[in-house]
């Protein structure tokens, strides 16, 4: 019978603190390095302990006959989900495009736990409504986004999901190459990059591409469909720069790399997570069949 219980997945992230110590062993060698580039420790404490007073109120707030566990963003590679969980990411609005990837239709609910310091554009959800949202994500009784999320697709069965963004390129700031085809039309590329986002990510990444390049797309965040953004497209003999923004709907973008070494895919930022993408793979993009079911508090 205890397994039929709901389960809350509290999802959260090293505090400023927690890293320090963890690198320099000791509180007075964090205290020593802070000061000598004119930081207080004291500072980076207050924070740790706002946070985790957030922390234990939410977790306060789980109904007596649930279940509860805690799970840190490094390893949430590991982690199982079950099917009826409900998470709660307390947090930076990057660490819920952390969990997404790993979800499959859970609803999430983000926490902000210093709304001073973070947008909190996905992490909407106030400590103090946390236990009437626990309890009616349960019963369906909660309005809900379902944000669209980016799928690039490898060879052999890989696949890579993302919230905000795909980047593919090179992982110095080396020119990548490749041949990219969209929408009947193919040319070859060399450029910075592209990305790959998602109407959630349109606010981000893709956001200072647009007003950099006047290369303006509308994307829902519920839509299903997805947007792609060329950085800084060089054109030469062997090259072109005709195919720079588009979106993407049913008919995959294909990308096939032209680069011996240094070619990645990566999701959301996390650059140390990539796919290797040397000459001659290929990578289709568009928009993902799982979505992130975001709880919204009115």
């Amino acid at each position: 019978m205890a397994a039929n219980r709901p389960r809350a997945v509290f999802v959260t992230r090293e505090t400023d603190y927690e890293l320090l110590i963890a690198h320099h062993a000791t509180r007075g060698q964090a205290r020593f390095f802070l000061e000598t580039r004119g930081q207080r420790l004291e500072d980076v404490e207050a924070r740790h302990d706002r946070f985790h007073a957030v922390l234990g109120t939410a977790r306060a707030a789980v109904p007596a006959d649930w279940r509860q566990t805690l799970v840190t963003r490094a390893d949430l590679n590991r982690f199982l989900f079950a099917p009826d969980d409900v998470v709660v990411a307390i947090g930076q609005d990057g660490l819920v495009a952390n969990v997404a990837k790993y979800l499959n239709g859970q609803p999430v609910l983000g926490v902000n736990p210093a709304p001073d310091l973070y947008d909190g554009v996905l992490v909407r959800i106030g400590v103090g409504r946390l236990a009437r949202l626990l309890v009616a994500s349960t019963a369906g009784d909660v309005e809900m986004e379902s944000r669209t999320m980016v799928q690039a697709e490898l060879g052999e069965g890989e696949t890579l999901l993302a919230l905000n963004e795909i980047f593919v390129g090179h992982r110095s700031h080396q020119s990548a190459r490749y041949r990219i085809e969209a929408e009947g039309e193919a040319e070859d590329h060399s450029s910075s990059g592209l990305i790959v986002a998602s109407g959630t990510g349109a606010t981000g990444w893709a956001r200072s591409i647009m007003e950099a390049t006047h290369l303006e797309l509308s994307l829902g965040r519920e839509e299903h469909a997805v947007g792609f953004w060329v950085r800084e497209p060089f054109p030469s003999i062997a090259t072109a720069t005709k195919l720079r923004a588009g979106k993407i709907t049913e008919k995959p973008l294909s990308i096939t790399s032209r680069m011996n070494e240094g070619g990645v895919i990566f999701a959301d930022g996390i650059e140390q997570d990539f796919v290797a993408f040397d000459w001659g793979r290929q990578v289709r993009l568009s928009p993902a069949s799982r979505v992130l079911r975001l709880v919204v508090d009115p």
